[in-house]
């Protein structure tokens, strides 16, 4: 008698049944098999509004701060080990920052100073100009996104192909640089924006006060006209009028208290 293949029949079983591919993370099932990722953008389309040129000492001012944030994840790294405080969870998203983290941002910003602004690298580029791990590059980058040194955008293209509908494909990622605001005290001195001299800011307090003064004795309509433009302002300097108007009817309307006893 002929010994039974248990694995043979279970494989001849399956061959006769659809293959149902692995969906992909954005929901939709591609034809190509490949996932596109969430939040991904067509590559092509936006990259116009998306991209800025930097503006004379952005990327150096951007890079001093990294330098000096570096700095201080290591001091707040000195104070966690020694247990003197708790870290806020603003310095614990700071801890992520490492040396090799500063190097990627700085590849980037070399790119965005020879490019124009327009930065969109492979993973495998960044690791061969930095000899960095791509784990270590993936962490470095959510951390310098996450702190505002980063503005990333995912991209996917078009892929050409036999049979029906559409094909796509991952490509590399948009990046566009910023200095953090929250960060701002971490820019050396002498890289700082100029302090606002203090005539000048006590005069600003003093427009703030007269235009709050000169609000305050508008009517409805025009308090509305002045500070609602468009359609929207309008609508609001109508309804101010009607506004008015009662209040002006219901004060024309009304009488001395001792002639409504009568």
């Amino acid at each position: 008698m002929e010994a039974i293949n248990i694995g043979g029949a279970f494989t001849s079983l399956l061959s006769g049944m659809p293959v149902r591919r692995k969906p992909a993370r954005s929901g939709a099932l591609r034809h190509t098999g490949a996932p596109v990722l969430r939040n991904s953008i067509e590559a092509g389309t936006f990259e116009e509004s998306f991209f800025t040129l930097p503006a004379a000492g952005e990327l150096h001012k951007i890079y001093a701060t990294a330098k000096r944030a570096v700095d201080e994840a290591n001091r707040l790294r000195r104070v966690a080990r020694s247990g003197e405080r708790t870290l806020t969870v603003a310095e614990r998203i700071l801890l992520g920052l490492t040396e090799k983290g500063l190097r990627v941002l700085e590849e980037l910003l070399t790119l965005a100073r020879l490019n124009k602004g327009q930065v969109y690298p492979s993973y495998e580029y960044l690791m061969d100009r930095t000899s960095i791990g791509r784990a270590t590059i993936t962490r470095a980058l959510a951390t310098l996104e996450r702190l505002g040194f980063v503005i990333r955008q995912r991209r996917f293209k078009r892929v050409a192909g036999e049979g029906a509908g559409p094909r796509y494909h991952q490509t590399s990622n948009a990046y566009r640089m910023q200095l953090p605001q929250r960060l701002v005290t971490l820019v050396p001195r002498w890289l700082r924006p100029a302090p606002i001299p203090v005539d000048l800011e006590q005069h600003h307090l003093e427009q703030i006060g007269e235009t709050k003064a000169m609000l305050a004795t508008l009517s409805c309509k025009e308090f509305a006209e002045a500070t609602v433009g468009g359609a929207l302002g309008k609508i609001l300097a109508r309804l101010g009028a009607g506004v008015d108007r009662a209040e002006r009817e219901a004060h024309n309307g009304t009488q001395p208290l001792l002639e409504s006893i009568r």
